[in-house]
């Protein structure tokens, strides 16, 4: 979710519930010493409850930077044990760890000593030649020994060579099962699980199961999946829900951030994909992308939505004719 979990998409997806859990893009523990830790670590308060996911295999430098994340009133350290990229294995972070699981208990452990905000993990079933059934089951005693809050678990193995990450996302086969005799395993750990999850019946099944579901990859093709999330699963209705009194308040946001310095591309690309397979999506994408950034202001996202509504009307309306 690099790159794609900012917080201009975080401030979004807020507007659609105030119940769901929202985690940051994944920072390497290096970017937030050694870079601008500010930048980094600013969002608007709105988005709480919401998790810092960091990269990093050094306890020191992990508890250094909860530390900070802590004083900047994160509700959660997720530590990342997932992700496979060649750049993320190079720095000894990520699914490789999946590996070390002494290394990982350690920095779960020196952690949770230094904080007092919840201290969770996000994981694969596992790496390249591992017994999933064996070495996943190893992995998660260690650190639940150390103490970890709870566990999220990507219900696919992560190959660290000869496949892309976008190809560890789809390629390798979801082994749900194995994450359901996990939470029976630990039953005293919060499980999520995680991976190929696109529906609200998806989501129900899965928690009859586990604790929790993470959405990553389908809320970011439709983000709409989230205007029944209320409803749906926190049992809130949301009968008064209006996408333009969304958008409206998104514009608001979007006007301030603009004032500030933030980019029209910035804050149009949470909203790309917000009519997914609509009759009209493609006339949506088309106003909100062909334009002249320097010429234009966040307003134009309200005309293009009035546009897109008045193309999706008269495909309604030859449809019924």
């Amino acid at each position: 979710m690099m790159e794609y979990t900012d917080r201009h998409f975080r401030f979004l997806m807020r507007l659609f519930s105030s119940n769901i859990r929202l985690y940051t893009e994944m920072i390497s523990v290096d970017a937030l010493i050694y870079g601008d830790t500010k930048s980094l670590l600013n969002y608007n308060l709105s988005e709480n409850p919401l998790a810092l996911q960091l990269g990093g295999s050094d306890p020191e430098k992990l508890t250094q930077c909860s530390i900070i994340a802590e004083s900047y009133g994160y509700n959660e350290i997720n530590l990342n044990i997932g992700c496979p990229s060649v750049r993320v294995k190079s720095g000894n972070f990520g699914a490789c760890l999946m590996d070390q699981p002494r290394l990982v208990a350690k920095c779960v452990k020196e952690i949770k000593s230094k904080v007092k905000i919840p201290v969770t993990v996000k994981c694969r079933i596992g790496i390249d030649n591992q017994d999933p059934e064996i070495e996943l089951k190893k992995f998660i005693k260690h650190i639940t020994e150390a103490g970890v809050d709870a566990i999220i678990i990507h219900a696919r193995k992560a190959f660290l060579s000869g496949i892309s990450p976008k190809k560890n996302r789809e390629v390798p086969p979801l082994i749900y099962d194995l994450v359901y005799e996990i939470k029976e395993l630990f039953s005293s750990t919060p499980i999520v699980i995680n991976g190929g999850i696109t529906s609200y019946s998806d989501i129900k099944g899965h928690l009859n199961k586990v604790d929790g579901v993470m959405l990553g990859r389908a809320i970011i093709q439709d983000p709409m999946l989230l205007a029944n999330v209320d409803e749906e699963i926190f049992g809130v209705s949301n009968h008064d829900f209006d996408i333009r009194v969304l958008l409206e308040q998104y514009l608001d946001y979007a006007y301030l951030q603009h004032s500030s310095g933030v980019s029209i591309p910035n804050l149009i690309r949470p909203i790309i994909n917000f009519f997914y397979n609509t009759p009209s999506a493609k006339v949506w994408r088309k106003n909100l992308t062909s334009v002249n950034y320097k010429e234009v202001n966040p307003g134009y996202i309200l005309e293009s939505y009035e546009t897109y509504s008045e193309a999706l009307q008269s495909h309604i309306k030859k449809t019924a004719a």
